[in-house]
């Protein structure tokens, strides 16, 4: 039995170059989510949510091995991010921020094995399952790099990405800000995280 890992099967999406900044088409694909507002380092939420993805994910792993016969690796943390004034990205002031933390799921996977998923991670007494559901969420055109650092250090390549590169081709953004975190935080020096930086963009005109 082969298994599916989506960070190998859709390369051009998990491995952009560090280099500069590419641009990508994305598919619409099936994500586990939690929303949730706040400091990621302070909230509670924040560590509700992400055990709580990681729970699902992990039950969605052993519930479509062993009903449909199909092996996934689970996939990397994501995280959508937003706010009322973007400038708080560049300053950090992570309070102010509003976030949708996601696990992406096979296209296999489906709403009722979800569900069946959720039944058996109840088990594990997480308080975010209540707040999680399964969404399909299409991109489109984005413009994507890689990150090599401590999260901290995103704010001068956001800065380059919204104040040089998109004007100079002619874009704007367009839906929320997109990281996927490549690296473990727990298991990795802050200076050798790998975050996928991502923007959905379209035609300024």
């Amino acid at each position: 039995m082969q298994t599916y890992d989506v960070k190998r099967d859709r390369r051009f999406l998990y491995a952009p170059t560090a280099d500069d900044f590419s641009m990508v088409d994305v598919p619409e694909i099936g994500f586990l989510m939690v929303d949730g507002h706040g400091d990621p380092n302070a909230a509670p939420a924040y560590r509700e949510a992400v055990e709580a993805l990681y729970g699902s994910s992990y039950a969605v792993r052993a519930l479509a091995k062993a009903e449909l016969g199909r092996a996934h690796t689970v996939a990397p943390l994501e995280g959508l991010w937003s706010a009322e004034d973007l400038g708080v990205f560049r300053t950090r002031d992570k309070g102010a921020w509003d976030w949708t933390m996601m696990i992406a799921q096979p296209d296999w996977i489906t709403p009722a094995l979800v569900d069946e998923a959720v039944v058996v991670a109840r088990r594990k007494r997480l308080p975010a399952l209540d707040l999680l559901r399964f969404e399909r969420l299409t991109e489109g055109r984005c413009v994507q790099i890689l990150h090599c650092g401590s999260y901290d250090d995103e704010g001068p390549t956001l800065a380059r990405l919204h104040d040089v590169f998109l004007p100079a081709q002619g874009l704007v953004p367009t839906g929320r800000h997109h990281e996927i975190y490549l690296s473990d935080p727990r298991k990795t020096p802050p200076a050798r995280l790998r975050t996928v930086l991502r923007q959905p963009v379209r035609p300024a005109s």
